[in-house]
This record gives C-alpha cells, structure tokens and sequence, in this order.
C-alpha cells in the first residue's frame, strides 16, 4: 500500500532532509511541497493526503492556522516538524500524530512513519466498518419498507372457505385464539389471534387501539378521548369501538409517520 505524504515548510533545507528521509520508506510517495500554509490549504483541498508534515512556524499562515481553515475533522493524518519544542501541548491538542524537532533524527523518522501507517490503517478500519453499518442499516430499512404484507386472508369454515380482501376490513375484535373480522354487515372468524394479526398486517393501515380491537386506519371518522387512559373511535359506518391510551400513542404515532 502506498501513502501520499505531503511536506510544508519554508526552509528548502528542511524540504530536502524530510523528502531524503521519507524516500527510504518504499511505501511512502511524497505528493507535494509547500512553502507556507496557504499553499498547504490549497493542496489539501486540492487532492486527498494520507500524511501531513507540516511545519509550524512558516510566514503568513502557520500550522495551526491550516488546523482552523481546514478543520479538524477534515485533515489527514498530521506530524509537526518544528525547530521549537514549547509548541508541543498545542500540536497535541489539536490531536497531531507526533511532534518532530528539527534536524530529525532518521531513527525517529522510522518511529513516526511506524505510527503513521498505524493511524491510517486503523482509521481505513473504522471506515469500512461505519459503511458495513450503513450498508446493513439501509438493507434492514428496505426489507421493512418492500415488506409483502397480506391482500387477502382465508378463512376456513367447515367445508367452505371465503377469500376475504385485507382493504375491505374495517375492523378486527379479539375472540380468544380467533379474530373477528368486520366486513360492512358481514362478519369472518379467522383463526389467528389478534396479536398475530397486528404483526402481519399493514401498520401504515391497521392500528390496534385496543388490546381487543384492531382499526383499519382508512375507516375512522372522528377521535374521542374520554379523560387520561379512555377514549374511542368512530367509523365510517357509525360503529363506536373503545380505544385506550396506548391505542391513542398508537394513533399519533402513525398520524405522524
């Protein structure tokens, strides 16, 4: 793997013993060479670095000026190369891999350059893992969203069974280990309990506002609440069904889906 390294500073001698130094590392590809931080700026915002060694003390704009034009979020991994020691909490701060003094030293380059790949590789990991996250999170939304929910339920009764269209319920009462299916005048008894039901249908559609009472959302005429824990639902069809402070939640939630 090769790492692009881009060196700032204003001394040329400085340039030339940092670019001798990094050429002893096979992996390292010096990108570029500024002479001050605004040709530093420009650079990073020109094309993406992996390392940054970057010199404090440079006329105009210093090293730390780059940290708060570029901001910390958005640099690269950054080493300072300064003359002066006394820089060093600050350089820190700012969180800097590490903190050269000139004239660096080859052994401490070596260091540096050892740090650095480990920096840059475990922040290649974090990457790939927030995008493995986002990849799994998007799969997961779009398996509940292209979710096949039912159009039709059968129901079973001795020799006959009744093919019953899911829009056409207007709402579902608990009848122990089966569900009674409203239908206009009609009414189906489908073996499947209510619970069960309220997991398979549509939730954009179907609310349970009861734990006895389950409402295709499409047939509420009007709300009612009666007192803090009580209230009830109006259908189209005149059909007054109770609703509790859950069924309420339930109601504004969905009401702003």
């Amino acid at each position: 793997m090769r790492f692009k390294a881009l060196i700032a500073d204003d001394e040329p001698l400085a340039r030339e013993r940092l670019r001798f130094l990094l050429s002893n590392d096979p992996e390292i590809e010096i990108a570029g060479e500024c002479r001050n931080g605004s040709e530093v700026i420009d650079a990073l915002k020109d094309a993406p670095i992996d390392v940054l060694f970057l010199d404090i003390q440079m006329p105009g704009t210093s090293g730390f000026d780059v940290f708060e034009e570029i901001g910390l979020t958005e640099m690269p991994t950054t080493v300072f190369v300064t003359a002066h020691n006394h820089y060093a909490i600050k350089a820190f701060e700012v969180h800097a891999l590490d903190y050269l003094t000139k004239p660096v030293e080859p052994e401490r380059m070596v260091e540096t350059l050892v740090r650095v790949k480990e920096r840059i590789a475990s922040k290649a990991a974090l990457l790939t893992h927030d995008k493995l996250k986002a990849v799994l999170a998007s799969l997961e939304t779009s398996q509940l969203t292209n979710k096949d929910y039912p159009k039709r339920l059968i129901v079973h009764n001795g020799t006959k069974d009744s093919l019953v269209s899911v829009n056409d319920i207007e709402w579902i009462e608990a009848a122990n280990y089966y569900s009674c299916l409203h239908i206009g005048t009609k009414s189906f008894m489908l073996r499947a309990t209510i619970k069960h039901l309220a997991s398979t249908l549509d939730p954009q559609k179907f609310v349970r506002i009861h734990r006895s009472v389950i409402v295709n959302i499409e047939q509420v005429r009007e709300i009612y609440r009666e007192g803090q824990n009580e209230g009830s639902v109006t259908l189209l069809n005149g059909q007054r069904l109770r609703m509790s402070r859950i069924g309420w939640q339930n109601l504004l939630a969905l009401s702003r889906a």
